[in-house]
């Protein structure tokens, strides 16, 4: 009865003290992209001093939003220095049919969207807490498509995560820019990224000798970690919760391996 007792009370504590042990805070951060002034977010746990491994979070194609801010939030949890860029401008932040258009500018012109993405790198290498030498992105839809392009330019970052993103390329030979180790996490059953650009995806990750790996998930679809798109698969993109959970586990572990 007493050791029961005791383990009660050292279980009560350990959840008490794992639940009070981060506290985060987020800063809004504005910064210069050329002459296009975008608004991004820092998220970072207060408790902990120096330098960090750090992630800078691509959006998807309604731009920086409260699911950018939710992971955010989970991974300064897990301890790591968080920048959500901005890639549209700030105030920009477009819903569907407004957001494919404004997706689609990045998309066919990828020497805009790299300068975007390099502009959210160099802030988040300015932020005091971040540790230059443990750096890696992810991204989601639209940005899943970013990070792979950052990757191709050639940034000297540890990894890159794509989540549900485009693996397409119009200049695959610049695959062989690529210095980070690149996870792609993918719907088995997306319908928006034809088996094609998955051929060429792996064909370019092979050509060029880039340390990568791809997952599918049997049964989701387009936008499997995104609430927002509802449950309804037949619509192409909806969320899937088991997808959701594995890729972030899959995410946990490729970080693991890096740091």
């Amino acid at each position: 009865m007493k050791n029961s007792l005791a383990l009660f009370w050292i279980s009560t504590f350990l959840l008490n003290l794992t639940a009070q042990a981060a506290e985060t805070r987020e800063t809004v951060v504005e910064y210069r992209a050329g002459d296009v002034v975008c608004e991004g977010l820092q998220v970072v746990d207060t408790t902990k001093s120096g330098k960090r491994p750090s992630v800078l979070i691509i959006h998807q194609w309604t731009g920086l939003s409260a699911n950018e801010k939710m992971r955010a939030q989970m991974l300064a949890e897990l301890g790591y220095n968080v920048f959500a860029a901005d890639i549209y401008g700030k105030g920009i932040r477009p819903q569907p049919p407004e957001s494919g258009k404004e997706a689609g500018k990045y998309k066919k012109n990828r020497q805009l969207y790299r300068e975007r993405l390099n502009a959210g790198l160099n802030e988040l290498l300015k932020l005091p807490q971040t540790d230059p030498t443990k750096v890696v992105a992810i991204g989601y839809c639209f940005g899943g498509t970013g990070v792979i392009e950052l990757a191709r330019n050639g940034a000297k970052i540890s990894g890159v995560v794509s989540f549900h993103g485009g693996l397409d390329s119009p200049t695959p030979e610049d695959g062989k820019n690529i210095q980070a180790k690149v996870l792609a996490l993918h719907g088995a059953n997306d319908p928006f990224v034809p088996a094609a650009d998955l051929a060429a995806f792996e064909q370019e990750m092979k050509s060029a000798k880039v340390d990568y790996q791809r997952i599918s998930y049997p049964g989701a679809v387009h936008a499997f970690t995104q609430k927002a798109a509802g449950n309804d698969s037949s619509k192409g993109a909806a969320y899937n919760a088991e997808a959701d959970k594995a890729s972030w586990e899959a995410m946990k572990a490729f970080f693991a391996r890096l740091f």
